[in-house]
């Protein structure tokens, strides 16, 4: 398994590594451009295969035996104080990375893969289900006309009432974590990635149903993706403890936050787009200011204990007052829009907090915190706020057993409790109307449900099941 691509070069009489090597560097630097998905310059880069073909300029792109043949070759090699052709957009290889390509087809360019490997999962070569896959993510469309639903190496949009055949979206990544409909419903946001290999951000036009951008990212599969208000950016956390952003059309790095000690698993921007909350395994949720990309403040409290276990949801409290709040003496005096976050992690306590400290902090408080709510046994997959902020939901597990609560933000009354039946839920979204809820989990099946009575509307299989094995 290939945690990291190091930028070392095999000795003279080394033998380099398709799979080892050279793999890794194209998925890093290569396959956001040159997949299925986006088939730049009529040129595919996934498999062996496909580095042998010729595409748009009708010439060899690998030689065997001979790399100043190689039209590939040809294009990650700068010329003189020229910049390469190739990588379009990102920097250059490094000089090692260039000899490695070099040396690999000159010793033949072998591939060396193991069988385990070698199928391919493309839009002419769908996935094949078995059994409904577990569902790790899914989001209503700001019309409501739309809801999106994780699969393997795909994303499936459905009509909202889950009538009708499935649009499928089939990507590079297998694994996917987190989806987000931007904010004018023209785009979707798919954080995820193949375990250990490779993470990926991917942004889907959904008129032309065609993959806008895939942004390659750390040598892991990425969480908790989340738009700015203007769509501009794309937020996300990643397994090496730290928090990125993009721009949402280049897929260039516009942040990089390091503050975190375990994985970031969630991300939430403010209503104006200045501030990023993140919440980690390590417990706590952090606020970035977007534009410097400084940390400035953990919003939960720091001191030992205060938090039974590590967090895996945030959600920002949608509100339409612009009530501005201002720190007191020893914190930040700017004047910012008073925001409300719910969180809920390992210990099934869902708790309400402010964005912004307005009290100066003093070591053993948690003074951020706004309100706290009746918890569930086992720990809190999932949350979401109506489209009013009144209402809230969570859904969790333990021992395979599924919890569903509803709640209203102000008073904490529980307007839904909801166990008997459910197995683990992973993932929940509103209805943007607010009279549905959606959820989706460990069985592999989508229950959408009326709020707040509960009772079930509808349950499907998001995907499509073969009738046996191959």
């Amino acid at each position: 398994m290939v945690l990291c691509q190091k930028d070392k070069s095999p000795g003279e009489g080394e033998t380099v590594s398709y799979f080892k090597d050279i793999r890794p560097l194209f998925q890093q630097n290569c396959q956001g451009c040159h997949q299925p998905a986006k088939k730049q310059g009529g040129y595919l880069m996934v498999d062996y295969p496909s580095l042998f073909q010729k595409g748009d300029r009708e010439i060899k792109s690998v030689v065997p035996g001979k790399p100043e043949s190689s039209l590939l070759f040809g294009l990650i090699t700068p010329k003189g104080n020229e910049k390469p052709e190739m990588p379009k957009g990102k920097d250059p290889l490094s000089k090692t990375q260039v000899e490695l390509v070099r040396k690999w087809i000159l010793q033949g360019a072998k591939d060396d893969s193991p069988k385990s490997v070698q199928k391919t999962v493309d839009p002419d070569h769908p996935p094949v289900y078995f059994l409904p896959p577990v569902i790790t993510s899914l989001d209503y469309s700001p019309d409501g006309k739309t809801l999106a639903v994780s699969g393997y190496h795909e994303v499936l949009l459905h009509p909202s009432d889950g009538n009708g055949p499935p649009t499928r979206l089939i990507g590079l990544s297998e694994r996917i974590e987190s989806l987000a409909f931007s904010p004018d419903g023209k785009k979707l946001a798919v954080a995820g990635g193949s375990p250990g290999r490779f993470g990926e951000i991917q942004v889907w036009d959904l008129e032309k149903k065609k993959l806008a951008l895939s942004a390659p990212t750390t040598h892991d599969t990425v969480y908790g993706v989340s738009w700015s208000p203007d769509g501009g950016k794309i937020a996300f956390g990643c397994a090496d403890n730290t928090l990125r952003a993009i721009d949402s059309t280049t897929g260039q790095q516009l942040l990089f936050q390091g503050a975190h000690t375990d994985w970031v698993l969630g991300t939430t921007f403010s209503r104006d787009g200045l501030f990023l909350a993140s919440i980690s395994r390590d417990r706590s949720m952090k606020l970035t200011e977007v534009a410097t990309q400084r940390f400035i403040d953990n919003i939960t409290s720091i001191t030992p204990g205060a938090l039974k276990g590590g967090l895996h949801v945030v959600a920002l409290k949608p509100s339409k007052e612009k009530t501005m709040t201002k720190g007191a003496e020893g914190t930040d005096s700017a004047e910012k829009i008073y925001e409300e976050i719910l969180i809920g992690g390992s210990d099934g306590v869902p708790r309400v907090y402010k964005m912004h400290r307005v009290t100066k902090r003093v070591i053993g408080d948690d003074a951020n915190k706004v309100r706290e709510y009746e918890g569930i046994p086992g720990r809190i997959c999932s949350g979401a706020f109506d489209k009013t902020g009144k209402l809230f939901a969570i859904g969790g597990s333990l021992d395979g057993k599924g919890y569903l609560r509803l709640y209203q933000t102000e008073d904490a009354k529980v307007l839904l409790r909801q166990d008997a039946g459910l197995g683990p839920i992973y993932t929940l979204a509103f209805h943007p109307q607010g009279n549905f809820l959606a959820l989706g989990g460990f069985d592999g099946r989508v229950q959408i449900l009326q709020i707040p009575s509960g009772q079930k509307v509808r349950e499907f299989v998001p995907v499509p099941l073969s009738a046996g094995k191959n």
